[in-house]
């Protein structure tokens, strides 16, 4: 059965189209007209293993905040959909991850309940034009629409693109764990029977 999902999102601030393909591998066709938001959701796909096709139209004259929460909402729902009962997932994922001065770790678990920690500080306010506080954002909304819990922590970092990169870097390989089937795992992943 194929793991995949198509999301549309329309309001009066933005216009988003999302496929992805959870047995994919890692292609990525993304058009944010975000120059570094398009960069990490590439990394993304590249690094889960997860084929993402993105097409957002948003209010970037306002800024970019819209769209990058938007884009994260419907990430979230898409995962959601592509894995179904999750019947035969590891359901947990997680990655420290070194990108050259910096060191994160990414854990999550499929959980079906929504759970979002960020213990991570930027040196400074914006990588480019691009608010670094939008990282929180996405993956707030990814884990609020996705129904999982996902901690994000930095131990340690001095430049504000490494530690941006490897946060999604260490998540997509978390991510690419997580909804990997496991052949030894018959049913739902609970003790509950359900998630």
């Amino acid at each position: 059965m194929a793991r995949t999902a198509s999301i549309q999102r329309k309001t009066a601030e933005t216009e988003i189209e999302l496929s992805l393909d959870l047995d994919g591998g890692g292609n990525a066709a993304i058009e944010t007209g975000i120059g570094f938001f398009d960069h990490m959701l590439t990394l993304l796909a590249r690094h889960s293993l997860i084929d993402i096709t993105v097409k957002a139209r948003g209010d970037l004259h306002v800024d970019f905040h819209h769209t990058v929460e938007d884009v994260g909402i419907c990430l979230g729902r898409g995962l959601a959909q592509a894995l179904g009962d999750k019947t035969g997932i590891a359901r947990y994922g997680d990655r420290t991850l070194p990108m050259e001065e910096t060191l994160v770790t990414s854990a999550l678990d499929l959980s079906g309940r929504a759970w979002f920690v960020f213990r991570v500080e930027f040196p400074t306010t914006k990588i480019g034009d691009f608010d670094v506080e939008l990282v929180d954002t996405f993956w707030q909304a990814v884990a609020a629409n996705a129904l999982m819990n996902l901690h994000m922590v930095l131990h340690y970092g001095g430049n504000s693109h490494h530690i941006a990169e490897a946060l999604f870097k260490s998540a997509a390989r978390a991510l690419r764990d997580a909804v990997a089937v496991d052949p030894r795992q018959a049913g739902i992943p609970s003790s509950k029977g359900t998630l």
